[in-house]
C-alpha cells in the first residue's frame, strides 16, 4: 500500500474530471488516486471507468455534500496520509513530496495546506486558502494572501513554511489517524467552513496545522457554488455560528455569539441596501437554523477548548476601518 491517498470528491463534475484528473495522475506517482462520487447523475462514473481506469472509484448512495461525502468515502481508505482535493484543482510536479517529508519528519504536524494559486490568474493567490488560514477573535476567517475580497499577487512573500490555524478544504492534507480521531468533518455543516471547524477541533486537542510553500496547486474556485450564490451565503453564515458554538472557550462564547449576530444583522442591512433580497433572506434563514439547533451543537463542545485560537482581535476593524488590506499590514 502507498503511504498517501489522493481523494477527489465529485458531484456531476465530469468536465472538471476530464480537465484536472490528468495532472493529478501525472504528478502523483507516490499516491493511490480515489474519486468519491456523491451519486452523480451525469456521465462521471462511465467516464472514470473508460478514460481513467487507474482511478479507484467509491460510490456514495446520495449527494451528501462535502462533509458527509468525505466521511462516507474515506471509511475504507487505509493509507497513512490523506490528500483531500477538490475536482477543480490542477496540481504541479512534486506537489506531494514536501507534504510527505513534513509528515515523516515532524510528528506533531497533523494537517497541512499547500500554496493555493488562482488557476485563472496564476500569478495571484486564490481566495479559498491562499497561503494558509487564520481567524480573528470573532471567528472571521482570513488568509495570508487574502483578506475578504482583497487577494494578493504571489511575489514570494509567503515562501516560507509556518504554522497556521486552518487549512483550506480545496486541498487539505491530514493524517488518517487524526481524521479518525476527530471523527471526520461535522456532517451538519453539509458544505463550507467544515474544514475550519475540523482544524479548530484539532487545535483544541493539541494538534498542529502547517502551510507548505513548496507544494503548489492551482484552484478555479466557485465551481460548485459561486460567491454570489444565496445558498453559499446561507451556509457560510449558519456554519460560522455552528463553529463558534462548538469551539469557543466557555467564558467567551455567549458574548462573542451576541456580537457576531449583531454584525450579521449589519451585513444583512448591507444586502438590503444593495437590493440583494435573496442574500438577506439567507442570513435570516441561517439565524433561524442556528437558534433551533443551538443545543444540538452546544453538546458537541470539548472540555479542552482553548483561548489562544485567534491571530488578531478584529479583522473587520483592521480591514474596513484601518484599511489594512494585506496580511503584512496586520502585524
Amino acid at each position: 500500500m502507498k503511504k498517501i491517498a489522493v481523494v477527489i470528491l465529485n458531484w456531476n463534475g465530469v468536465d472538471l474530471l476530464r480537465q484536472f484528473l490528468p495532472s493529478v495522475l501525472q504528478y502523483s506517482e507516490e499516491a493511490t488516486i480515489y474519486v468519491v462520487d456523491n451519486a452523480s447523475n451525469d456521465d462521471s462514473i462511465s467516464v472514470l471507468k473508460s478514460e481513467f481506469p487507474e482511478v479507484q472509484i467509491i460510490e456514495n448512495e446520495g449527494n451528501y455534500g462535502f462533509a458527509k461525502g468525505y466521511n462516507e468515502g474515506l471509511q475504507n481508505i487505509k493509507e497513512e496520509y490523506l490528500a483531500l482535493v477538490n475536482s477543480d484543482i490542477e496540481v504541479t510536479a512534486n506537489w506531494l513530496k514536501p507534504i510527505i517529508h513534513i509528515f515523516e519528519k515532524e510528528s506533531e504536524i497533523a494537517i497541512i495546506q499547500p500554496k493555493i494559486l488562482d488557476f485563472k490568474n496564476k500569478s495571484y493567490f486564490e481566495y479559498a486558502g491562499a497561503a494558509g488560514g487564520f481567524i480573528d477573535k470573532y471567528g472571521y476567517p482570513f488568509c495570508r494572501g487574502r483578506i475578504f475580497d482583497s487577494v494578493e499577487k504571489d511575489d514570494g512573500q509567503y515562501d516560507s513554511d509556518r504554522k497556521i490555524f486552518w487549512a483550506s478544504g480545496a486541498c487539505f492534507f491530514i493524517r488518517n489517524k487524526v481524521y479518525q480521531e476527530l471523527k471526520g468533518f461535522d456532517e451538519d455543516f453539509f458544505a463550507h467552513q467544515e474544514e475550519i471547524d475540523l482544524c479548530w477541533r484539532a487545535f483544541n486537542l493539541g494538534h498542529v496545522i502547517k502551510y507548505s510553500h513548496q507544494s503548489v496547486v492551482y484552484h478555479i474556485g466557485g465551481a460548485t457554488l459561486s460567491v454570489g450564490n444565496p445558498k453559499k451565503t446561507y451556509l457560510n453564515f449558519r456554519n460560522s455560528l455552528y463553529m463558534l458554538t462548538k469551539n469557543l472557550p466557555k467564558d467567551k462564547l455567549f458574548k462573542i455569539l451576541f456580537l457576531r449576530m449583531v454584525l450579521d444583522g449589519i451585513a444583512g442591512i448591507q444586502f438590503l441596501i444593495k437590493g440583494k433580497w435573496k442574500h438577506f433572506h439567507s442570513i435570516l434563514k441561517a439565524h433561524y437554523q442556528f437558534y433551533i439547533n443551538f443545543k444540538h451543537h452546544y453538546r458537541k463542545r470539548n472540555l479542552n477548548n482553548k483561548d489562544n485560537y485567534y491571530a488578531i482581535s478584529s479583522i473587520i476593524i483592521r480591514f474596513f476601518i484601518k484599511k489594512q488590506h494585506f496580511y503584512k499590514n496586520l502585524f
